[in-house]
């Protein structure tokens, strides 16, 4: 087996530990006089959030007329213009929303819409057509570009324990980890360390592969010191909710803060799939994604990092406008997406709310591509090549 077909097949393609030893020495850009960079941040909520019921068209009849037990009353929510509000568990997304931090785009999709978790997750990874199946995904493709910084693995971060379609690229890939210091508790074992240094003085020969595996160890040891000591850096201040996800949130922030050269963070909240009984797991869900958000934007804010940071949350896809008859919703088409940040040009709500009058299929109308947004955040963001990285030309929009 040569070695690039042996990298394609090894787990360790798309884990922490394919992370180089120069990363070591890295140096950070500010201390090195130079300006920071702007950085994105993408919120993955996993399952299919059902939008209808997280922005919610309160004075709309057919609203409840199609969901009968599963409709929020207009008691209930939190009013943010003179026809939609938020769900109540969104309060701490609300107060960001009222300082004009929260910009809010409806009825995102594609056409030919795909109700299937695994295939529409992927389309929104790799920016592909429905009929087309791509192996790469638009992040992993945007650090494929020559962009500065993108040669380090380091430059797109995945907070989890496996690397997502969206950040592996033809030739480059992001790197994800999930416990910045447990691993570098596992790298310190002395077993291991013990094999490294054998295998930093093992010969080149035949056994190509089991060098490489050797080579690996020894790199992600330094990496594990790198990522380490960036975290002892900023300790952040900061009361995070005690959930998987505000523990994800705060040690991007500590990241961010401490001036690392992560330039993009990806993590997720997963859960979303309401079939059966969704109103307590649904509130229960976007209660941890806004007052995660709240403590994290109000951390980037202390730290003078809001301006330059640009935080982007999508679903795979909504949920159908009518109830099943198990007080849940189905797989859908068309959501909304938040924008969250210190930059943006157009707060509240980009567009206008979904059209209940005109389904497709039951399912809410797609007018905004995502590719629109992809090549937004790309071209004016980034400053990349759109059309290059995502393969054809959309219209960006003017959220940033």
């Amino acid at each position: 087996m040569k070695r690039r077909d042996f990298l394609k097949s090894s787990a360790l393609a798309s884990s922490a530990f394919m992370v180089p030893s120069f990363l070591a020495g890295f140096q950070s850009n500010r201390l090195l006089g130079g300006q920071p960079g702007k950085k994105l941040v993408v919120v993955q909520l996993s399952g299919g959030n059902d939008g209808l019921n997280t922005v919610v068209p309160y004075r709309n009849d057919l609203y409840y007329q199609n969901r009968p037990t599963l409709a929020l009353k207009d008691s209930e929510v939190l009013r943010v213009s003179d026809d939609l509000g938020f769900n109540p568990a969104l309060q701490s997304l609300r107060e960001l929303y009222d300082d004009g931090l929260v910009g809010i785009l409806n009825n995102v999709g594609y056409p030919n819409p795909d109700r299937s978790h695994f295939r529409s997750m992927d389309i929104w990874h790799t920016a592909s057509d429905s009929t087309d199946y791509l192996n790469t995904g638009w992040i992993g493709r945007y650090l494929d570009t020559l962009c500065e910084g993108c040669d380090k693995p380091y430059h797109a971060l995945e907070v989890d324990d496996g690397l997502s379609l969206a950040l592996k690229g033809r030739q480059r890939n992001g790197f994800a980890v999930s416990d910045i210091p447990q691993l570098k508790r596992t790298t310190d074992s002395q077993l291991l360390k013990a094999v490294s240094k054998y295998g930093a003085s093992m010969p080149h020969h035949e056994e190509e592969n089991v060098a490489y595996l050797y080579k690996v160890m020894a790199d992600t040891q330094a990496s594990a010191g790198y990522l380490h000591q960036q975290l002892q850096t900023y300790r952040s201040k900061e009361e995070y909710p005690q959930t998987p996800f505000g523990k994800d949130l705060k040690q991007i922030a500590e990241l961010m803060c401490a001036d690392s050269d992560v330039r993009i963070y990806y993590v997720s909240l997963t859960g979303f799939d309401t079939h059966a009984n969704q109103k307590p797991q649904q509130e229960r869900l976007l209660r941890q994604y806004a007052d995660g958000m709240k403590a994290f934007v109000q951390d980037l804010k202390r730290n003078n990092l809001l301006d330059e940071t640009l935080i982007m949350t999508f679903s795979e896809f909504g949920r159908r406008v009518k109830q099943n008859g198990s007080g849940g919703s189905d797989h859908g088409a068309a959501n909304n997406l938040f924008l969250l940040g210190g930059s943006l040009k157009k707060a509240g709500f980009y567009n206008a709310a979904p059209d209940l009058s005109q389904l497709d299929d039951g399912d809410l109308k797609f007018d905004t591509d995502f590719r629109q947004i992809y090549a937004t955040v790309l071209s004016r963001w980034l400053e990349a090549d759109a059309g290059a990285i995502l393969g054809q030309s959309f219209a960006p929009l003017g959220f940033v």
